[in-house]
């Protein structure tokens, strides 16, 4: 998987000139996007078949910080996958290489109806897909 490259914006920043915490979710939020394009599975996708990944929890870890105009490469990957449930972790890297920030969010699965949704039975491709991803390391 290609890693999700990201430039800081002015906006993004806090009084003291570096991005403020806050914004890396969302560039969690922004890889996570983009890691599920790359599999072919977007979340238009997913909702257009009745599918939804809700997020169960995030947890962050903060290296080094990050400032306006820097670039941070954003290297997900699928870390548990239970056919329902899955744990993404994500690492951020400027461009020196050094580790920005370190992170995971849980996501669960459900139905059209809101219910938990076993992947296996309701999309075995994206099933299998995971589980590739899985085994592969990636």
């Amino acid at each position: 998987m290609k890693p999700y490259i990201r430039r800081a914006q002015y906006y993004e920043t806090d009084k003291m000139g570096i991005i403020h915490h806050a914004n890396y979710i969302h560039w969690m939020e922004e890889a996570r996007i983009d890691f599920l394009d790359q599999l072919g599975w977007s979340f238009d996708k997913l909702e257009q078949m009745g599918v939804s990944s809700p997020v169960l929890a995030v947890r962050c870890s903060y290296k080094k910080p990050t400032r306006f105009p820097e670039q941070v490469a954003v290297r997900v990957r699928l870390a548990a996958y239970r056919g329902v449930r899955m744990t993404i972790a994500y690492r951020m890297e400027n461009e020196a290489g050094e580790t920005v920030f370190e992170g995971e969010s849980d996501h669960c699965f459900l139905d059209a109806a809101g219910a938990p949704a076993r992947l296996r039975r309701v999309l075995p491709e994206f099933d299998a897909a995971l589980c590739g991803l899985l085994e592969s390391g990636e």
